[in-house]
């Protein structure tokens, strides 16, 4: 059934991934345009990532006593407002900062988001509401960045970033008309929030997201030279192989819904982190056929987005008291596995080994998630 409601989530949840991914098609004509290397360009990816960081627990924290609908409107107008600067951006240091802002209400949305999808859903269905706002995030890969980067390679890329800010705004006027009131959670406050970071269920899962979840950027950070120089694909490939990807993580999300309602999220999180252990193994073996790479992009895109729901779960269920927080903190640790990720999946290559290889810190990466998450499942069979 077609909800209004979750499906303003969307339309937000597609205008933040679409950012989020965009500045990597479009460095060539972001370099150009303020006279700097790609490298330097690439400091833009690097910015709106530290934004996500920071401004997670602080907007969440921030705006934990506000009517929840009220704070999704004014987090997606202070994120068209970052969008319309970045259009606009005169120089290289103003479009850093510019970045930097537009990633700042990232998290918060998110987590915010989660709650509010999970408080208007049927009983038992919490996971697949969350999934129909994550879904845009699935979609931003699958349609939004190909197309976005078309158009910045066509027209120009401030005119991408005025899209993503009209879609910012129309996204506040949605959840203003459509979203009922949602108020925060009785006896809510900054000292109760901080509180969380005590428990060391939250720095576990925490751990697992920035730890486990950087075994798949490892792998996707250096998909490009994987692709073109192992698989021996075109360039002109890498846009329907991303595609494949996003498709993969499309799908990808709603099995992750379908399971997160029907098993613990701990056990489900284990799993599929299992899961991704063993296709990143089969990559480094497989990447040089053609084929067996393609199917493999699908399924890492898939296991990848459907890890996203059951971590969301686990946080919330670890910030008891102070959910919005928590689910905001996922955000800001995968951003931190993003970095970690592609940091320590760019070593060996440093050494001179193949592109193969992160895909072997993957493995590892992974591996410390799936520890984790086992010392959270004894934790909870402790308590029960």
């Amino acid at each position: 059934m077609f909800d209004k409601r979750l499906y303003c989530l969307t339309l937000g949840g597609f205008g933040i991934g679409l950012t989020e991914f965009i500045a990597m098609g479009l460095l060539p004509e972001l370099s150009s345009t303020f006279s700097v290397t790609i490298p330097q360009a690439g400091y833009l990816i690097s910015i709106y990532a530290l934004g996500v960081i920071i401004g997670a627990p602080i907007f969440a924290a921030l705006l934990n006593r506000v009517n929840q609908n009220r704070a999704l409107v004014w987090l997606m107008l202070f994120f068209a407002v970052a969008h319309a600067a970045t259009a606009f951006a005169p120089n290289f240091g103003m479009m850093i900062v510019a970045r930097f802002l537009s990633g700042l209400p990232h998290g918060a949305f998110f987590g915010i988001g989660a709650v509010v999808a999970a408080k208007t859903a049927e009983e038992g269905k919490a996971g697949k509401a969350i999934s129909v706002m994550f879904m845009g995030l699935a979609l931003a890969n699958v349609i939004g960045v190909p197309i976005g980067t078309y158009l910045g390679h066509i027209f120009s890329w401030r005119l991408v970033m005025l899209i993503i800010a009209v879609i910012g705004l129309f996204t506040a006027l949605c959840v203003k008309l459509w979203i009922p009131d949602v108020p925060p959670d009785s006896g809510a406050s900054l000292r109760k929030d901080l509180k969380i970071f005590k428990r060391l269920d939250i720095w576990l899962v925490l751990g697992l997201l920035c730890i486990g979840f950087g075994g798949f950027f490892a792998w996707i950070s250096y998909i490009n030279p994987l692709a073109t120089q192992i698989a021996k694909f075109s360039l002109t490939d890498m846009v329907w192989i991303l595609v494949l990807v996003g498709i993969g993580m499309l799908i990808g999300n709603s099995l992750g819904a379908i399971v997160a309602d029907r098993m613990k999220p701990a056990i489900a999180t284990r799993r599929i982190l299992l899961l991704l252990v063993s296709l990143l193994l089969s990559g480094y073996f497989l990447s040089d056929y053609p084929i067996p790479f393609l199917i493999l992009s699908v399924l890492l895109g898939g296991t990848a987005f459907m890890i996203i729901i059951p971590v969301q779960m686990l946080l919330v269920q670890a910030a008891k008291g102070s959910e919005t927080l928590g689910s905001a903190l996922g955000q800001a640790g995968f951003n931190v596995g993003n970095a970690l990720g592609a940091f320590l999946g760019g070593i060996p290559l440093s050494m001179g080994y193949s592109f193969r290889s992160p895909q072997l810190v993957g493995v590892g990466l992974s591996l410390v998630g799936v520890i984790l998450t086992s010392v959270i499942i004894k934790r909870e069979g402790q308590r029960v």
